[in-house]
């Protein structure tokens, strides 16, 4: 199962950020950086570390970080 702590790494990687610490309700928002560029390279980055695709429409639901990783576990158990 995949953890906040495991996503940190890869958040703080793309939002070039050591200071970023997930929560589940942490958005955009709550992070400088993250823009609209930013936001695809971390779809990307997630989908190349994860080996996992996301469709855009599954993308425009997510409200927060819970609910990405809720995503990423889900399609890692298939």
């Amino acid at each position: 199962m995949i953890t906040l702590e495991m996503l940190e790494p890869i958040f703080r990687e793309v939002f070039d950020d050591n200071a970023v610490v997930l929560n589940r309700d942490t958005t955009a928002d709550n992070i400088d950086a993250w823009d609209s560029i930013s936001h695809m390279n971390l779809v990307l980055a997630l989908e190349l570390r994860f080996k996992i695709k996301f469709a855009l429409g599954e993308l425009k639901t997510l409200k927060n970080v819970g609910e990405m990783l809720d995503l990423i576990n889900k399609k890692c158990s298939k």
